[in-house]
């Protein structure tokens, strides 16, 4: 049995979430975040993200628009993020993680998210008292 920990951008919340149900996932729990990942070193990356991020701006403050995409790109700043917990069957793992790469990446070159597979050495549900596999 295996836990999966994804962190996956806001805007892919839905995709995910529907992916998973559409392959059959038992159940998952999803979080609201804030954080940030490495930071990019590649400064023709940081100044593509930077151009695009100020035109689909809609603030009326240039300067505030400005401060938050530097901050954002400096790593000053944590984003929003979502962290979706999934308990799995291990023969389940590689499918469910394929899927949520699938859903998830994108041509931006950075931001993508991550996921974490960790063992898991028991489970048991609440309601009945049911452990291990049974539980899942």
């Amino acid at each position: 049995m295996k836990e999966i920990i994804a962190v996956v951008r806001m805007n892919k919340v839905s995709a995910t979430k529907r992916a998973l149900v559409e392959m059959g996932v038992a159940g998952f729990t999803a979080i609201k975040v804030m954080g940030r990942g490495r930071l990019v070193e590649d400064l023709s990356v940081i100044a593509e993200r930077r151009k695009t991020l100020l035109a689909i701006s809609k603030a009326n403050d240039d300067s505030k628009t400005e401060k938050m995409v530097t901050q954002f790109l400096d790593g000053t700043r944590f984003f929003p993020r979502r962290l979706f917990t999934i308990l799995a069957h291990d023969e389940e793992v590689a499918k469910i993680v394929e899927t949520i790469i699938a859903v998830n990446r994108t041509d931006n070159k950075v931001g993508d998210g991550k996921i974490f597979v960790l063992p898991i050495s028991d489970v048991i549900r609440v309601r009945t008292g049911e452990t291990g596999d049974a539980a899942v």
